[in-house]
């Protein structure tokens, strides 16, 4: 009604202003009577031969202006998905969701996919829900089924899971750590950690058919150099996978007969419209084309809801 309003008010011709809108005159001098009853004024002088603004339809007209203004600027700021940055997050830099974004970087240049490390799937959900993340990557089927819900997801990556060891440990002189040599060890998985507790429930699962005992919670460790300092200072083994970056001291080791896997999806909110969303799923679907990262390795453990949200069967 307000950009009825002031095309009428700049042409002072109803026609006119009517073709100005691609509306028939009509439906305009109809939106004109509704603003006047709403306002409770009446806005313009109207004769047979010119129309005029009244000092109620005076006042109005730079108010009416401001406000159409905005609303362009506001239409044009959001008619670009590609205008605002994408926030995505990694979890941890230097694994496959930090190749995924690199690539992504390459097919989208002109978008700005801005990296965060919110280091857990648990966490960076809720982020995404209440919108201040876009993007996350982990395992989706360990999160609760409401958020899930609002979640769209994609296959990533079998990830081969893995063992960190202090470079001391006896299994450390080992190329590959098999299952059973960890029974009876107590293996750190994120315990207590609010964040992750979509990793921690798999290793819960994974340790179960193993008898390796689940370390308890420890103080969270923010940052390389922390995470160092505790694992020092507890000695214990970590469960991670087998891109885990390099931590000195320390040496990873894949878990083998059989393989565990953590399944690795990209992760958003439903609904979102971005290239860069666009520009990550193609990237993540040539790398896992080229990589052979969703070809599941034989006879590996995965649980039963995982393969099949890998699947796309769930």
């Amino acid at each position: 009604m307000l950009r009825a309003f002031a095309a009428v008010a700049e042409e002072l011709h109803f026609t006119r202003a009517a073709a100005r809108l691609y509306v028939a005159q009509q439906a305009l001098s109809r939106d004109i009577r509704r603003l006047e009853r709403e306002l409770g004024a009446e806005l313009f002088v109207r004769t047979t031969r010119q129309v005029s603004l009244t000092a109620d339809g005076e006042r109005l007209l730079p108010y009416a202006r401001r406000v159409l203004e905005a609303h362009d600027d506001l239409a044009a700021a959001f008619a670009d998905p590609a205008a605002r940055p994408l926030f995505v997050d990694l979890n941890t830099d230097g694994m496959a969701a930090a190749r995924v974004l690199a690539r992504a970087r390459e097919l989208a240049p002109a978008c700005e996919l801005m990296a965060r490390f919110e280091s857990g799937l648990t966490w960076a959900a809720g982020e995404i829900l209440a919108g201040r993340l876009d993007v996350s990557f982990g395992r989706a089927a360990g999160l609760d089924p409401a958020v899930r819900a609002r979640l769209g997801v994609q296959p990533v990556r079998y990830e081969p899971m893995a063992v960190l060891l202090p470079a001391a440990h006896p299994l450390a002189a080992h190329e590959s750590v098999a299952l059973a040599d960890l029974a009876g060890e107590t293996v750190y998985a994120g315990a207590g950690n609010p964040r992750t507790g979509e990793w921690t429930d798999l290793a819960r699962l994974l340790f179960a058919e193993w008898g390796i005992e689940l370390a308890p919670p420890v103080p969270l460790a923010v940052g390389v150099a922390e995470f160092q300092r505790v694992m020092a200072k507890s000695r214990r083994p970590v469960l991670c996978v087998v891109d885990f970056p390099p931590i000195p001291g320390t040496v990873v080791r894949p878990l083998v007969r059989p393989v565990p896997v953590s399944p690795l999806l990209l992760v958003w909110r439903r609904g979102l419209r971005h290239p860069g969303l666009d520009a990550l799923r193609e990237a993540a679907a040539r790398l896992g084309s080229e990589e052979g990262w969703l070809v599941r390795p034989g006879g590996s453990w995965l649980p039963r809801p995982d393969a099949a949200l890998m699947l796309g069967t769930d």
